[in-house]
């Protein structure tokens, strides 16, 4: 079987993801895992198929003609997981929102070598002023020669000038 990684962007309505099922069952292939969402009237997804061999190129194609349904695809070869070299750490943010918080973030993470795995952010207003106040969740891939109270450290250090609060923890 070949792996294949895509993701999918379309303006949402119903029958979008049973149409990108359907097109990946009719050429024999295997929904493996995904990610999908509805963000401001648009829908958006990353998802890995299984194909048989045979079939791969009949699929591309066949993903790529749902264009024509205003279905956009793109398509990317699914590559070997490398051997686990990470511990997974959990990350909550909350602080009043201001432009630039998730470039810190990651900027400082990006030099501590932490991959981020998932990010999911919003901005709602704050339960008494209505001022907006950002909230961000995320799953990090913390290298193994990383310690934790290194990290929490700097984060802490970051958190402080930023003037948000964050919970560091690990599901293990």
């Amino acid at each position: 079987m070949d792996h294949l990684v895509l993701t999918v962007i379309a303006q949402d309505q119903p029958g979008l993801v049973e149409r990108v099922a359907q097109c990946v069952a009719n050429h024999g292939g295997n929904w493996l895992e995904s990610r999908m969402s509805r963000m401001a009237g648009q829908f958006a997804g990353i998802l890995r198929v299984a194909v048989p061999a045979e079939s791969h190129a009949e699929l591309v194609t066949a993903l790529q003609e749902l264009n024509a349904h205003g279905i956009r695809v793109l398509l990317a070869e699914s590559g070997a997981e490398p051997s686990c070299t990470w511990k997974p750490i959990m990350l909550d943010l909350v602080g009043n929102d201001r432009p630039g918080i998730v470039r810190d973030i990651t900027r400082l993470l990006t030099e501590l070598g932490v991959n981020v795995e998932s990010l999911q952010t919003e901005v709602m207003p704050a339960p008494m002023s209505s001022e907006p106040l950002f909230h961000a969740e995320s799953m990090l891939a913390v290298p193994l020669g990383l310690s934790l109270d290194e990290l929490k450290t700097q984060l802490e250090t970051l958190a402080d000038d930023l003037m948000v609060e964050l919970n560091i923890r690990t599901d293990s």
